[in-house]
């Protein structure tokens, strides 16, 4: 599944409420922009204004005037241009720290489903080659292509009032500009999406053969993941091979256009000139106009390139706002702690479900040891449970609301789920645990680590709760990785856990001791255990296995053991082992 990618209007839409918030900013750095840029335009007028004055007969007087207002005039341009820019840095930055906080809030409230069946590449992809793109357009971009369109129009308006006959010559580049811009703005969307795409793919190939590496290295993958990499290096190298051929056009064409706007105004006033029709200074003023035009119309095409890859990026950025919610939250409260599963089942891929029709009642504070041979359903059923993942049919309730007509934070008050898999964010320890509970205490976040076994090396650490932890920080071992993960479980304080091989990083010893330790925590709660390791089991009040994504057998450890079923089997294998 590839996350959806927003059309033109809607990425133009999102852009302009972007801009509108600071629609005041944009306004000053405007109004300082063209203030700077008609001071710049007093300099050819001048020019133009002193040789006639020359040719006609002057002083040294009138002279001395001319080049003090031109200083005058420069002196203010700089002056204008250097709060213009600074205002437009500031605006820049504001507008893209704003983008940031919307990408985050919207990336955090992600339905898990659709990010699971999406991958981490795409995802990645558009939360760092996508953003670096944009925020050179936004920070710089945005106020030089404003100051290239503002001299632009000022320059061309100055060359009309001065000498409008001799302006005429300043549009003969026009019709080559409008061509080659046509002919590359109709291609250069689609073939920037495709760069953005295929980098998006190389991405994702690359993290997924990384983080798989073991996996790679025990079935002899590592071929075939070569071959994979060599084709998406291949998709990318022509995507870009693609757009540089589109600059390979644009510019060239672009250059001519400019290139042939002085010439023109040079040859056609002095013809003008010849006729009687113009003057000497007027001809100097409008073909130094034109001279300075080459300045803002490479901008305005160099930016509108770059703006081009910004908002096929952004396209990609706003197309994730557009992913659809796998729920919709009711005012329903939940009357008790029940959790009850009917008729069950879940299809990552329409037509291949891989939970059939399974049915559980969980009775508050019961704990439900689920067991089977991996690739049999168990942790889909765990994230069933959890209310990860809305069930293709059937219903996950508690206390008689389904857990998908809850909100996202109701949900986790009710339900948590604790996988095999876990994180450590940068930032202290104690960041790390508030992440389940913001304002617990100090003495909150020791207490959740004694529950599970881990205040013992905490005390050892640097500073303590205070030490810094995750990239750059101090190094946790996955052990101690996972055991923070269960204590933000202990902080969020759910009356129903689903631990999905939450010990399984753990050597035997030790996840038996952690176990042992949660006990006293997970006392009067309702707690679903997915585990390989059958002491998990054996401790439980009842206990399913899930084989071919059903429930083949259901009840206590020893009734089990008893009837000589699957689990018997499982049970005497592991034991033997």
């Amino acid at each position: 599944m590839r996350l959806p990618v927003a059309d033109a209007p809607a990425a133009r839409s999102a852009a302009a409420r972007l801009f509108a918030r600071h629609r005041r900013t944009l306004w000053v750095v405007a109004v300082l922009h063209t203030l700077a840029a008609v001071a710049g335009l007093v300099g050819p007028w001048l020019l133009g204004r002193l040789v006639d004055a020359v040719t006609t007969g002057t002083t040294s007087a009138y002279v001395t005037t001319v080049v003090a207002v031109g200083a005058v005039a420069v002196l203010a341009q700089a002056v204008l241009r250097r709060y213009a820019q600074r205002i437009s840095m500031v605006f820049g930055e504001t507008v893209f720290a704003d983008l940031r906080e919307e990408l985050v809030d919207t990336v955090t409230s992600l339905p898990l489903s659709t990010v699971e069946r999406a991958g981490t590449g795409d995802l990645v992809a558009r939360t760092t080659n996508d953003v670096d793109r944009i925020q050179h357009a936004v920070r710089f971009g945005v106020p030089q292509l404003l100051v290239a369109v503002v001299t632009l129009v000022l320059t061309v308006v100055a060359s009309l009032v001065v000498a409008p006959l001799v302006a005429l010559a300043l549009f003969v580049g026009v019709p080559l500009l409008v061509v080659v811009a046509r002919w590359y703005l109709r291609r250069a969307s689609a073939g920037y999406q495709r760069e953005a795409a295929a980098y998006a793919a190389l991405n994702g190939t690359i993290t997924e053969s990384v983080e798989g590496a073991r996996t790679v290295d025990a079935l002899s993958l590592a071929e075939h993941r070569k071959a994979r990499v060599r084709a998406d290096l291949a998709e990318a190298f022509a995507a870009e091979r693609y757009t540089l051929g589109l600059r390979t056009v644009l510019f060239p064409g672009i250059d001519l256009a400019i290139a042939v706007a002085p010439v023109a105004a040079l040859v056609w006033g002095a013809w003008l000139l010849t006729q009687g029709q113009t003057t000497l200074g007027a001809v100097v003023a409008v073909t130094t106009y034109a001279f300075q035009l080459a300045g803002p119309v490479w901008n305005l095409i160099f930016w509108l390139d770059e703006i081009q890859v910004a908002m096929a990026s952004y396209a990609r950025i706003v197309g994730v706002s557009q992913v659809s919610t796998d729920r919709t939250a009711t005012d329903e409260t939940p009357a008790g702690d029940r959790v009850v599963a009917r008729d069950v089942e879940y299809a990552y891929r329409a037509g291949h479900p891989v939970l059939h029709g399974v049915s559980l009642d969980l009775a508050p504070g019961e704990r439900l040891a689920v067991v089977g041979p991996s690739g049999a359903g168990k942790s889909t059923l765990g994230r069933m449970l959890a209310g990860i993942h809305p069930p293709t049919a059937g219903t996950v309730r508690v206390g008689g609301v389904r857990l998908v007509d809850l909100p996202l934070t109701e949900l986790r008050r009710q339900v948590a789920l604790v996988t095999q898999e876990h994180h450590v964010f940068v930032g202290t320890l104690a960041d790390n645990l508030r992440l389940a509970d913001v304002g617990a205490s100090d003495d909150e976040l020791l207490a959740a680590l004694d529950a599970v076994d881990a205040r013992g090396w905490v005390r050892a650490l640097p500073d303590g709760l205070a030490t810094e932890v995750g990239s750059g920080g101090h190094v946790l071992t996955p052990a101690q990785a996972q055991q923070v993960a269960l204590a933000r479980l202990v902080l969020l304080d759910p009356h129903t856990l689903v631990l999905d091989e939450a010990t399984s990083l753990l050597d035997p010893r030790a996840a038996r001791h952690l176990e042992r330790s949660l006990n006293a925590v997970l006392e009067g709660r309702t707690v679903v255990a997915i585990a390989h390791r059958l002491h998990t089991a054996h401790d439980a009040d009842r206990v399913a296995v899930v084989d071919g994504g059903r429930i083949s057998e259901i009840g206590p450890h020893d009734e089990l053991v008893a009837a000589g079923g699957d689990y018997a089997r499982l049970w005497h294998s592991w034991q033997q082992e």
